[in-house]
C-alpha cells in the first residue's frame, strides 16, 4: 500500500488542491467528512465519516497516516476564537496518536501593518486584528506540541486563489463565481503590492516538503512567495487579459459599503477588519524554501487565472 495522508477539508479549497497533488504523486488521500455518501468525487480517495470538532474521530482516521493535512476553518470567519483551536486540537490529539506530521497552511493575518514589509520565517508575529490573534494563537498551539513530540509544517502564504478556492478574495471580490466576468472590483490602490498564492502551486510545494520529511525540524516554518505584483492592480489586469476584453472596467472595491453593513453582517466585519492587507506591501521571502527545494512550483500567473475563472464557472472550460 501506499503512504498515507489525512485530509481535513479534502472538499474546500486548500484541501482539495492539496489532496490532488499527493494523489498525483502516489499517496494513498483517506479524506474525513461528515456526509462521506454525499459527496460526488471520482478521484477514488478513502472518503471516511468523522467531524474535525471531534478529537476521537479524528484520532480513528488518522490511524496509519505519516501525515494529517489540517485545511479546515470555521466557514465565513464565524466563532474562529472558539471552533478553530477546537478543530486543531483534534489533529494535535490524532498526530500525537498516529506519529503523523501535521500540514497547516498559514497566512499572512499574523503580521500587523505597521511591521516589516518583507516577512521571513523569523519575522516577529504581532497583530491588531481579531483573526490574527486567533493564527498567532494556533500557532503557537502547534508550537506547543512539538515539544511534546508533535510534528508540524506550516507553510506560509498570500491571499488564495484557484479553480476551487470559492472562499478567497479573489473569488469573493474581484470575480463572481458563477457569472461571466463583466466588471471586476479590485480591494485596494492600484500601485501598492499585493501577495498572491495559486493554490495547485502551493499544494505541491507541501507534497514536495512532504517527500523531504526527515530533513524538516520538529516544528517547521517556511514561506512561500506566490506571485509577487509590484502593482496588485495587475491582478485585474491578468483577469482582463485572460477573458480576453480589455474593455472590462476595473472598480474600486465599495469599502464605504463593507463598512456600513459591518455592525450587522458578520462576513462584511471580518472583511473589515482585514482591509489593511490590501493597504500595505507584504511580500513573503521564500529563501529558505529555494534552500529546500530549488525551486518553487510557479504556474504563470495568466495561465493560472484562466484556470481559475474556469473553475469558478466564469469562464467557459478550454
Amino acid at each position: 500500500m501506499s503512504a498515507t495522508i489525512l485530509a481535513l477539508g479534502a472538499t474546500g479549497g486548500i484541501g482539495s488542491e492539496v489532496a490532488r497533488a499527493f494523489a498525483r504523486r502516489g499517496w494513498h488521500v483517506r479524506a474525513l467528512h461528515r456526509q462521506p455518501d454525499a459527496v460526488k468525487d471520482p478521484s477514488g480517495y478513502e472518503w471516511v465519516r468523522g467531524d474535525a470538532m471531534n478529537a476521537a474521530d479524528v484520532v480513528a482516521a488518522a490511524e496509519g497516516a505519516r501525515f494529517i493535512l489540517h485545511g479546515v476553518n470555521p466557514p465565513k470567519y464565524r466563532n474562529w476564537p472558539g471552533l478553530a483551536p477546537v478543530m486543531l486540537g483534534s489533529s494535535i490529539a490524532a498526530a500525537k496518536a498516529s506519529g503523523a506530521r501535521i500540514l497547516f497552511p498559514g497566512s499572512i493575518y499574523n503580521f500587523p501593518p505597521d511591521g516589516p514589509m518583507v516577512l521571513r520565517e523569523d519575522t516577529p508575529q504581532r497583530t491588531v486584528t481579531r483573526k490574527g490573534a486567533v493564527r498567532i494563537a494556533l500557532e503557537q498551539l502547534l508550537a506547543e506540541a512539538a515539544r511534546e513530540g508533535v510534528r508540524t509544517l506550516v507553510l506560509r502564504a498570500g491571499d488564495f486563489f484557484g479553480p476551487h478556492a470559492v472562499g478567497s478574495w479573489f473569488s469573493q471580490a474581484l470575480v463572481t463565481p458563477g457569472r461571466p466576468v463583466r466588471a471586476i472590483s479590485y480591494p485596494g490602490p492600484p500601485d501598492i503590492g499585493h501577495a498572491f498564492a495559486y493554490l495547485p502551486d502551493l499544494a505541491e510545494t507541501f507534497a514536495l516538503l512532504a517527500e523531504r520529511d526527515a530533513k524538516l525540524a520538529a516544528f517547521e516554518v517556511v514561506h512561500f512567495r506566490g506571485h509577487w505584483l509590484e502593482r496588485g492592480i495587475e491582478m485585474a489586469e491578468a483577469i482582463r487579459a485572460a477573458v480576453g476584453d480589455p474593455r472590462i472596467p476595473i472598480r474600486p472595491m465599495p469599502w464605504w459599503l463593507v463598512g456600513l453593513a459591518s455592525p450587522v453582517v458578520p462576513l462584511m466585519r471580518e472583511l473589515w477588519e482585514m482591509r489593511y492587507l490590501w493597504r500595505v506591501p507584504m511580500q513573503l521571502d521564500n529563501t529558505k524554501l529555494l534552500a529546500t527545494l530549488g525551486t518553487e512550483p510557479h504556474t504563470p500567473l495568466e495561465e493560472a487565472v484562466r484556470a481559475s475563472l474556469e473553475g469558478l464557472g466564469c469562464l467557459p472550460a478550454g
